[in-house]
């Protein structure tokens, strides 16, 4: 058995919440660098673990667990170079098996740009040993924890006044929800965030009322076209 993830309290976040979220998250880097503080490298690594977590649709586990490595290319998108596709290594696991392996496509060009530029600009200027291929690093040169990641959220929820609600977790709602809003293939998003039922990802989808409304007409429309 799975745990379950469709608690009532965790809801995507809006689409307006996710740029305010991640402008905010940008500001605070070019805020450390305009008054010389120190947290300048850790405000631009945070800014792009969002930005990853909403643009791939990853837990904060997963996320922290990512290696440098486990991004490929993707013959499909040569345009994305080595950034196309991301091996999510240590997915949730159901109890008593190891954790779940996927694959998950890039799908977010900008999402793309702005991890490649953290790896190429920004991580190399952490003093980690050689050996060290954690994705995400610390000022001791170890590896950023979920937690970490789960603090510097709230951190910023809470600056903002967003719904104390919104968890880490919601940016992997949002990649679902906004996905399918977007037209993507449902089935095609349940491989991409490795739910084993169709029924979890509905589960995980909050559609705006738009979207439903613009499906609602096209539905009416085909029964019409079908009744004449």
């Amino acid at each position: 058995m799975a745990d379950h993830e469709g608690g009532a309290e965790r809801r995507p976040m809006t689409r307006e919440e996710i740029q305010v979220f991640l402008d905010h998250a940008d500001a605070q880097v070019d805020r450390a660098i305009r008054l010389g503080r120190k947290g300048a490298l850790a405000a631009y690594r945070d800014a792009t673990v969002f930005k990853l977590m909403y643009g791939w649709g990853t837990r904060c586990t997963e996320t922290s667990r990512l290696d440098v490595t486990d991004f490929y290319r993707n013959p499909r998108a040569p345009e994305l170079g080595n950034f196309g596709s991301l091996n999510v290594r240590y997915g949730k696991r159901t109890k008593g098996s190891p954790p779940r392996r996927r694959t998950t496509l890039s799908v977010m060009p900008w999402a793309v740009e702005a991890v490649e530029d953290y790896v190429a600009n920004a991580r190399p200027r952490y003093a980690a040993a050689p050996e060290q291929a954690a994705l995400w690093l610390t000022e001791r040169g170890g590896r950023l924890q979920a937690r970490e990641i789960e603090d510097r959220f709230a951190t910023y929820r809470d600056a903002l006044g967003l719904d104390k609600a919104l968890v880490p977790h919601c940016l992997r709602h949002s990649h679902v929800t906004h996905q399918i809003e977007d037209g993507a293939d449902p089935a095609f998003v349940q491989r991409q965030v490795g739910h084993r039922y169709a029924s979890t990802t509905a589960l995980y989808t909050g559609v705006s009322g738009d979207f439903m409304n613009t499906m609602m007409r096209k539905v009416l429309d085909r029964a019409l076209q079908g009744g004449q």
